[in-house]
């Protein structure tokens, strides 16, 4: 069938020290119902087992592709940064090696973004899982459709939901910013293309304890951050944004 029938997306999948949990994020992938992917896992100076697992998935499975970060600096937007230059894909996609995919997930989004030309990203709502993987119904509801207005407000792109269409807006790359991610899809939606959800639960993000996000008040500073150095904003629509974003922030952490 025609290229075009059969888009391939890059999985995109920065890595650290996560022997323990990587086996299931990649067979969460390879479990997709959705078979044209790629996945790229990008180590990041594992000093684990990390790489040995992924290459036993890699000579089972070519599309799994280990790359190494030569120049490893402890932050996610490099090695992401890394699979994004060496993906393949029609659309990219985001998933931490610590975190898992529902079997449905991809397919469900393609859907999505055929149905209206300006969606250049597409997301879903996701469930919190405890470290050891225990589920509990903590389900984090995004709104069905957003734009970069409506994301000054606060990241509702969980992003080991998103997905973008490199077709419609190239290649976007993540910058050395805490809050990356929350940057990211600021700038991918900047263009003035909108985001729509896939109004499903798609995938299962791990809570850890000694997770970088877990300093709350370390988080509102990256935020304020991005407010007025990244996206140079005023200080008084920057207060306004801020004290939104905090609200919908304190009810998600509450779930």
């Amino acid at each position: 069938m025609a290229k075009h029938e059969h888009p391939l997306i890059s999985v995109v999948m920065p890595m650290y020290n996560s022997e323990k949990y990587v086996g299931k994020a990649i067979e969460s992938v390879i479990g997709q119902t959705y078979p044209h992917w790629e996945l790229l896992v990008v180590d990041d100076g594992s000093t684990d087992n990390s790489c040995e697992v992924v290459r036993a998935y890699a000579v089972r499975d070519s599309r799994i592709k280990l790359l190494i970060n030569d120049t490893p600096v402890g932050m996610p937007y490099a090695p992401r940064n890394y699979g994004i230059m060496q993906a393949k894909g029609d659309y990219i996609a985001f998933l931490d090696s610590d975190d898992i995919w529902l079997r449905e997930k991809l397919r469900q989004q393609l859907v999505v973004f055929h149905r209206d030309e300006r969606t250049a990203v597409v997301y879903s709502d996701y469930e919190k899982i405890e470290e050891n993987g225990v589920r509990s119904a903590r389900i984090v509801t995004a709104p069905r459709k957003t734009n970069y207005q409506q994301m000054l407000y606060g990241n509702v792109i969980g992003n080991l939901t998103g997905i973008y269409d490199v077709r419609k807006v190239g290649k976007y790359y993540f910058t050395n910013v805490h809050h990356e991610d929350y940057a990211f899809w600021l700038s991918v939606l900047k263009s003035g293309y909108i985001a729509r959800s896939t109004s499903t639960v798609t995938a299962l993000y791990r809570v850890r304890k000694l997770s970088v996000s877990a300093n709350k008040l370390r988080v509102m500073a990256w935020q304020w951050h991005i407010y007025r150095q990244v996206e140079n904003i005023g200080i008084l629509r920057s207060i306004y944004y801020f004290c939104n974003y905090a609200i919908s922030g304190l009810r998600k952490a509450l779930i």
